[in-house]
């Protein structure tokens, strides 16, 4: 029988404390529900890094009986999204849901991140220069300033100009999420993204226990650097609904 999940304690034991699922819970509040079937669990929220995220987390079977109830309960602008592999055995027996984008979910655990860093700190009120910088060397940005959810910004200065940010954005209570990472392209080769992405990495783990962040597959660049601060690479899936509204 399919149970609602009341609390982030029962979310976080019926899922094993999945990164994943406890990230898109956000806490199982501002209107954020979950559901477990056996060895199964969905979680829902809405604009969740920009969009109406529902995660699935366990067994197959079980789980295309969640994503059918959950989109049921929570409509159909919610994306199903979890590990690739999961994702592609759920679409494949739902014929209203299809296989949508893939790119990599990536986790810092406590205690991965080791050694100073210098030279990097939240900003304040420099929420125009961000915008600038990210509007010049990262138009595709997901956080930007002023965003629902983009709670702050980190950067470092090269010879007085903010040269590499990236953001606090869209962190559930047990997951911090990196985002909105960039480099000043003059400034770029020289590790700056590198330095600041250790440091914010830091920050979140220290606030919430463990960090995450999304990041596309094929960006070779960023995967570097992510995997030499700690981060543990999942790929995963996010399918598209085809229910009319």
């Amino acid at each position: 029988m399919i149970r609602e999940l009341r609390g982030e304690a029962e979310l976080r034991a019926a899922c094993g404390d999945d990164d994943l699922v406890m990230w898109t819970a956000q806490g199982l509040t501002g209107g954020a529900r979950a559901w477990a079937l056996g060895e199964a669990v969905v979680a829902g929220c809405r604009g969740v890094s920009r969009a109406d995220r529902l995660a699935v987390w366990g067994d197959a079977s079980c789980a295309v009986e969640l994503v059918r109830h959950a989109l049921a309960e929570l409509g159909p602008s919610f994306r199903p999204w979890g590990e690739a592999a999961l994702m592609s055995e759920v679409t494949a027996k739902l014929d209203d849901v299809r296989e949508g984008g893939r790119f990599s979910w990536m986790s810092l655990p406590a205690g991965a991140v080791g050694g100073a860093v210098e030279g990097v700190a939240w900003l304040e009120g420099a929420d125009a220069e961000v915008g600038a910088l990210l509007a010049q060397d990262a138009p595709a940005s997901y956080a930007v300033p002023g965003l629902p959810g983009v709670r702050r910004w980190a950067g470092m200065r090269e010879d007085g100009v903010l040269a590499a940010v990236a953001a606090d954005a869209w962190s559930a209570p047990s997951v911090g999420l990196l985002a909105g990472v960039a480099t000043r392209a003059a400034f770029r080769g020289r590790g700056l993204a590198e330095r600041v992405c250790r440091w914010v990495s830091a920050q979140l783990v220290a606030a919430h226990g463990r960090a995450a962040l999304m990041v596309d597959d094929d960006n070779a660049a960023a995967l570097r650097v992510y995997e030499r601060i700690g981060y543990r690479r999942l790929p995963v899936m996010a399918a598209h609904v085809n229910w009319a509204s």
